[in-house]
């Protein structure tokens, strides 16, 4: 049977519909579509794809369980390396991981592997009708700093091996990024929920509404009888640009205008959380964070939504497949242009009036590529006399995150490096005997896959250590 050289679509909602609701872009695979997809592998000897996979999925296998109709063995497969499949299949960027290996994708389109993923496991949560079994007990505790994707995958693999994990997180709900930080669109909250009962089913505890470093300290997590802590505390200081105009009102970091739509429900039609709803919107920067919050004030009811990027589309660092979408809902990108000030009003003759403080436009310029970066990209470069300005209510600042300072600030011995992510070895162990981190509190924001990579490495460091006590 001759090999489909294209990879089957993924189903979605049409983009004059989706751009005014929060429901989930992508549709997912039916069987039959699944079925047909993995009949496009080449069952390689060497697996050139799990090579390309951070936690090392059997990805062959478990397509292969696709191809015989065995869903729910998939399942299986792939649930020995990953404890957030239905997360990893909508969020991964399989593009230019384990796909980007696909033998098959040197003459064609490579296998949908991430669309494979997520129809597995989305099967087997509306199909599965036991939980997992809880493991015996080793009588050992742990502490997870964080339950976003680092944080969780670490405490499940270590219940899995009988150990008692209790995560902390600062916020009301657990998932960290996962709920804060990526859309309802684009990853529902009722997906991370299932994953958490997941974990919770094997044992492990979530503690919601504590702040390490402010309402426990992690030598105080020791004094509890915790005899290792894993810190996977994310990256969710935001970075700033340093430009006049930063402070006036409408302008956000990604991370605030994210959190207050996605975890605190700003996006209702009467929210307790104030957000800026309607008017025109820049987003400054070109990741999948800008993204996401392009098509979130898009569906908050912007007329006109721009992305605003110092370099050209291809160096645009966000996936394929976002920005896709995002030009499909009518977002317009303004490439090579950067910000060099925010306007806001300003009336002299009332210092009453309502309107002062609020944002009237940003001024940009003109930027054109020289020569490459250390990172390979072409560095911009500002053309004089080209500035000009973009009319907008609302500036939302997506150009990163760092590590909250407050874990190092509170945990004596425990080196950070410059840009405030704390150093670990190989394995994930800091500068403190029995603490591990990953995820971006060790590299800065990062991708979810890489941060459960290394709460996956931390897990089996932590149960080498202290199973050689």
């Amino acid at each position: 049977m001759a090999i489909n050289p294209k990879k089957h679509e993924m189903p979605t909602q049409e983009p004059q519909v989706r751009s005014h609701n929060f429901d989930e872009v992508a549709l997912g695979y039916t069987e039959e579509i699944a079925i047909a997809e993995a009949q496009r592998c080449l069952n390689c000897k060497n697996q050139p794809c799990v090579k390309g996979c951070p936690v090392n999925i059997n990805i062959p296998d478990f397509i292969a369980k696709i191809k015989d109709g065995d869903f729910e063995g998939a399942y299986g497969v792939i649930s020995k390396s990953s404890s957030l499949s239905a997360v990893c299949g909508r969020v991964c960027p399989q593009e230019t991981q384990c796909e980007s290996k696909c033998t098959l994708g040197i003459k064609f389109e490579p296998v949908g592997i991430g669309r494979l993923e997520r129809f597995v496991a989305d099967w087997h949560n509306e199909n599965a009708a036991e939980a997992p079994g809880k493991p015996q007990s080793n009588g050992h505790k742990i502490a997870v700093v964080g339950s976003g994707p680092s944080g969780l995958t670490c405490a499940g693999d270590l219940a899995k091996k009988g150990y008692k994990v209790t995560v902390f997180e600062a916020l009301h709900t657990a998932g960290g990024v996962l709920v804060y930080g990526i859309p309802e669109f684009r990853l529902p909250k009722s997906i991370v929920a299932k994953e958490v009962d997941t974990l919770k089913a094997l044992g492990v505890d979530i503690e919601p509404n504590v702040v390490i470093g402010k309402t426990l300290t992690v030598d105080e997590l020791f004094d509890m009888g915790y005899e290792a802590v894993f810190v996977g505390s994310g990256a969710g200081l935001p970075n700033f640009m340093g430009i006049p105009g930063e402070s006036l009102k409408g302008v956000y970091s990604a991370n605030e205008f994210l959190t207050r739509s996605n975890l605190m429900k700003s996006y209702l039609k009467n929210p307790e959380t104030p957000i800026m709803k309607g008017g025109k919107v820049a987003v400054v920067g070109g990741g999948n964070v800008a993204m996401d919050a392009a098509r979130t004030a898009l569906r908050l009811g912007a007329e006109k939504v721009y992305i605003v990027y110092r370099r050209s589309m291809e160096e645009l660092p966000a996936r394929k497949e976002e920005v896709e979408h995002a030009i499909e809902e009518g977002i317009e990108f303004r490439l090579l242009n950067n910000p060099i000030e925010i306007l806001g009003y300003d009336n002299p003759d009332d210092k009453f009036d309502p309107k002062n403080g609020f944002v009237t436009g940003m001024k940009c310029i003109k930027m054109e590529l020289g020569e490459p970066d250390e990172k390979g990209r072409r560095r911009p470069i500002p053309v004089e006399g080209s500035e000009f300005v973009l009319s907008v209510d609302t500036v939302i600042i997506s150009i990163g995150t760092s590590p909250n300072p407050l874990i190092k600030n509170t945990t004596e011995g425990l080196e950070v490096n410059s840009r405030g992510g704390i150093i670990v070895n190989e394995d994930g162990l800091t500068s403190r005997e029995a603490v591990y981190a990953g995820g971006d509190a060790v590299t800065g924001a990062a991708t979810v896959i890489s941060a459960m990579g290394a709460g996956k490495m931390a897990a089996i460091a932590i149960d080498e250590y202290l199973s050689s006590k």
